[in-house]
């Protein structure tokens, strides 16, 4: 009845308002029945008066507000409700056992071995059983073999060690010595089971140990320990109630008030499918292997093999085939990050293996160049004899390729018919060597068995450190010289600073240590749209887009003309300026300085950016319409690519590619598909900009719904707000580039 009712307590809301309405409280008068108990322990043995005193009301004054506590923090979260609804019924039946062995103890007479006490302290290890699963269940929602095996060793290693060193006299006994000694037993037995729980708990979540999880595993191994001190002295005859081992419970009985009074915190399970060998994961079943080869280092040989020694060897087992799987993970492991890096039409490296080389080499300080290939008349090759032509002539030039470079140069498919060949420590007169040998490769002739064609290729090259400090302007430059190449039939080409890029607003930023640019874009009627942010270094490099180092210029430079004209002022995001803390702040805080409204600054984000660094520009996007700041986004191609970039980055305006719309007039599907990639950008809320290409092709875009803006001159801020100053106020048009 007495559990009953205290159950009753425990699921009654009405009744629980009274005694949680202040938790902390509850908890500094748990933790002050450890002081008062220790007044006792000089006065052993106890009176019957000091056994009511101290044995009854101060030893169960903690366990029941824990009951308490733990009741409030299990209605309070769902998720946690068995863990903490397990362990106040295991402290109810533990605190109900207690009273019944207190109150035996003030009356006369010997208390009697086993007693009523034990049934009830006996069946508190079931519900308690219940809390180490639960957590492991709410931080490990899926659960790999290798993570069943950590637990295992840890089970089976924690058992070894215990039953060896803490019970292992009582059960190597010819047989128990009645009910009496089966009881005794029971207690240190399933305290180990309740040790092996935990250990296997903390090697399976690897050390990633959360408050609830560190004191839940505290007071469990107190508990087994209290136990089997408790049973050691039981056996010596030396045990007195009310000693100093009773302050271990207590001592619980806190720990577990202060951590229920905590709001519950969201529970992030640790990732499943990792390799299982960071040291997260492997020190746990390392220590308890290591503790199985102590037991049987010392208890092997002894003529008989005990219940210790039978879980030493099965952790040592189980540790075996852990290694396997490991091994098994590892090489799983190494070809998957193989094949993320290796193109799986020609098996070469991709974009991502030529990014990550190149980093390598040039932390290292190496001296790089990077020859960037595109083949001319592969287009012609896909379209008129097909996919499965066009892979093999990509299949064979790749060998072509492989074959003509040094064994520590790299060659990579970048995508489509685009070719990178990375040369570590080349001098630029056999980069510009290999360059040649490789276009002559292209020019060759490639047999596809049915037919013999061509494609030739125009090939940029660029150098660093010289010409650039990473790797996404390495391939930037890289990229406005094989341009460069294509436009004059060159074949070869390197990166030179007084070509013409085919998007000059759209180069990758160099420094904010030039000259500040402004480039007007106009659209087909002559008025303004925005002013593009370019930089002038001294050293006469090309104009380059400007970003987040010459963020300040450009808000000075707006502000000069906001309040007349509003026409904006373009920076373009690069994957360099992703890395500046807080970026969107940052803007923000700037125009803030300057009293001008969002709409004054327009974001850009770099195609650098976008290929480098995808999964980082829709929660920059989405940072800057938090702040009102408008955004634009360049399409990377068209077709399924184009359509995924215009449904995943919700820009407000979305920017087609030069490269990618110059066909629409000659080439029908090419103009289905940039109309349905302009018909979602506007469905979707967006606008949709293009530069000028040539008058028939910007007509076709303004049909199909495209805002067609026109490039002019870069100039100082101050000249371009001298031009507009004058002029009457217009109001931007719909787009902006």
């Amino acid at each position: 009845m007495a559990v009953s009712r205290l159950m009753v307590g425990v699921s009654e809301p009405t009744s629980s308002r009274s005694w949680t309405r202040h938790p902390g409280a509850l908890v500094a008068v748990a933790a002050l029945t450890l002081p008062l108990f220790l007044t006792g322990i000089p006065l052993r043995p106890h009176t019957g008066a000091e056994i009511v005193v101290y044995d009854i009301v101060l030893f169960n004054a903690a366990p029941l507000l824990a009951i308490a506590l733990c009741a409030r923090a299990g209605r309070r979260s769902a998720e946690e409700r068995p863990v903490w609804w397990g362990t106040a019924l295991a402290m109810a039946f533990t605190l109900v056992g207690n009273v019944v062995f207190g109150l035996v103890a003030a009356g006369p007479g010997a208390v009697p071995h086993p007693s009523a006490a034990d049934v009830w302290w006996l069946a508190s290890y079931l519900p308690l059983f219940v809390v180490p699963v639960s957590l492991l269940r709410l931080r490990l929602r899926r659960v790999q073999p290798i993570t069943w095996l950590d637990g295992i060793i840890a089970a089976l290693g924690v058992t070894a060690v215990a039953v060896v060193y803490g019970i292992g006299p009582w059960l190597a006994t010819d047989g128990l010595d009645g009910l009496a000694t089966a009881v005794t037993l029971a207690y240190p037995i399933a305290d180990v089971l309740v040790l092996a729980l935990v250990g296997a708990v903390i090697a399976m979540v690897g050390l990633r140990i959360d408050r609830l999880l560190a004191v839940a595993c505290v007071v469990l191994a107190n508990k087994a320990v209290g136990d089997l001190l408790l049973m050691a002295m039981l056996a010596d005859g030396e045990y007195v109630p009310g000693g100093p081992l009773e302050l271990l419970w207590i001592l619980n009985a806190v720990l577990i008030c202060a951590v229920a009074v905590f709001p519950p915190r969201p529970v992030r399970p640790p990732a499943t499918d990792t390799s299982g060998t960071s040291w997260r994961a492997v020190t746990v079943p390392l220590a308890c292997t290591a503790a199985s080869l102590v037991v049987l280092g010392l208890q092997w040989g002894d003529g008989w093999l005990g219940i210790g020694e039978l879980c030493a060897v099965g952790c040592l087992g189980a540790f075996m085939a852990r290694s396997v799987l490991t091994v098994h993970q590892l090489r799983t492991l190494h070809e998957a990050r193989r094949l993320a890096a290796t193109d799986e039409l020609t098996g070469l490296a991709n974009r991502r293996g030529l990014v990550q080389e190149a980093e390598k080499h040039l932390a290292a300080g190496r001296q790089l160049a990077l020859a960037l290939v595109d083949l001319d008349a592969f287009k012609v090759v896909n379209d008129g004899l097909g996919h499965a032509a066009g892979d093999d002539v990509l299949r064979q030039l790749a060998e072509r390729f492989r074959g003509a470079v040094r064994p520590e140069d790299l060659v990579a498919r970048l995508g489509g018919d685009e070719f990178a060949v990375l040369l570590p420590e080349a001098a630029p007169a056999d980069a510009h060597r290999c360059a040649r040998r490789l276009h002559e490769l292209a020019c060759q002739p490639v047999d596809l068995g049915h037919v013999t064609t061509r494609v030739g290729a125009s090939i940029g090259i660029a150098g660093a450190p010289d010409q650039a400090v990473t790797v996404a302007e390495l391939l930037h430059l890289a990229d406005l010289a094989m341009y460069a190449a294509k436009s004059t039939r060159g074949g070869v080409r390197w990166y030179d600073a007084e070509l013409p890029g085919p998007d000059a607003a759209a180069h990758a930023e160099l420094s904010g240590d030039g000259r500040l640019l402004l480039q007007p874009w106009h659209d087909a009627e002559g008025r303004l749209q925005v002013a593009v942010a370019l930089v002038r270094s001294p050293g006469h490099l090309p104009d380059a887009a400007g970003g987040v180092a010459v963020l300040d210029e450009a808000v000075r430079a707006v502000a000069q003309w906001w309040d007349a004209v509003p026409v904006p002022v373009a920076l373009t995001v690069s994957s360099s300026d992703l890395n500046t803390s807080r970026l969107p702040d940052r803007i923000a805080a700037a125009l803030l300085r300057a009293t001008l409204p969002p709409e004054a600054l327009l974001i850009r984000i770099g195609r650098d950016a976008v290929a480098t660094r995808p999964d980082d520009i829709p929660t920059l996007i989405e940072a800057l319409k938090v702040r009102g700041i408008p955004t634009a986004v360049t399409a990377p191609g068209t077709g399924a690519l184009a359509l995924l970039a215009v449904r995943d980055l919700a820009a407000d305006r979305i920017v087609l590619d030069r490269a990618a719309v110059g066909d629409i007039v000659r080439d029908r599907r090419a103009h289905l598909v940039v109309g349905h990639t302009i018909a979602l950008a506007t469905s979707l809320g967006n606008a949709v900009t293009a530069e000028s290409v040539d008058p028939d092709t910007d007509a076709a875009l303004g049909r199909l719904g495209c805002a067609v803006l026109h490039p002019a001159a870069p100039l100082p801020p101050e000249q371009l707000a001298q031009r507009l100053l004058p002029v009457d106020p217009v109001a931007p048009g719909p787009g902006a580039g």
